[in-house]
C-alpha cells in the first residue's frame, strides 16, 4: 500500500486547491479517515466518496470524538514552482482531540476530498483525490496527521 492519486482526480488537482482556497464559495477540502480499505489499486477507480463508502471492504473511522475535517480558504496553499516545473499544494496537519478512548479504531488510510459546495452536497458529490497509508490506533488521546514537511500534494 501506498499513497495514491484517484483518476477522476487525474490533471484536476491544481484546480481542485485553488477553488478551495477561496476561489469558489463554500468549496473545500474534506479529510476522511478509513479504518478499512480496499487495495490501492481499487481505491482510485472510485469516482466519488459514496461509491467508495458504499464498498464493501472500504469503512469510514468511528472512534469516539471522530468528525470529518473541512479545510478551506488560507488553510491551503498552492505554490507554482517555474524552476522545476511543479505545483504544490498543502494543507496544515490535522488533529482529532481526544481520538477514541470509550470506540477505538485502527485507522489504515486517510483521504483528502473535494467537496465544491459543503453546504449542500452529499457523499456523492464529493471526490476523492488521494488516499494516504495512515497506519495508527486511537486510544484517547489527541490524533495528528502530520502532513509531509514537502506539501501533501505536488503535481508536475
Amino acid at each position: 500500500m501506498a499513497d495514491v492519486i484517484f483518476n477522476q482526480a487525474l490533471g484536476r488537482i491544481r484546480t481542485f486547491a485553488d477553488n478551495a482556497a477561496g476561489g469558489v464559495a463554500n468549496a473545500a477540502f474534506v479529510i476522511v479517515l478509513l479504518k478499512a480499505a480496499e487495495a490501492d489499486a481499487v481505491l482510485r477507480d472510485y469516482d466519488d466518496l459514496a461509491a467508495l463508502l458504499g464498498a464493501v471492504g472500504n469503512t469510514e473511522a468511528d472512534f469516539t470524538n471522530y468528525a470529518r475535517k473541512t479545510v478551506s480558504g488560507a488553510d491551503i496553499t498552492v505554490t507554482v514552482d517555474d524552476v522545476n516545473d511543479l505545483v504544490d499544494i498543502d494543507i496544515p496537519d490535522q488533529t482529532w482531540l481526544a481520538a477514541g478512548g470509550t470506540v477505538n479504531n485502527t485507522l489504515v488510510k486517510l483521504l483528502v476530498c473535494y467537496d465544491a459546495d459543503t453546504t449542500a452536497g452529499t457523499d456523492a458529490n464529493i471526490i476523492p483525490i488521494s488516499a494516504h497509508d495512515f497506519a495508527v490506533t486511537t486510544d484517547g488521546s489527541a490524533l495528528t496527521a502530520q502532513i509531509n514537511a514537502g506539501g501533501l500534494l505536488r503535481a508536475s
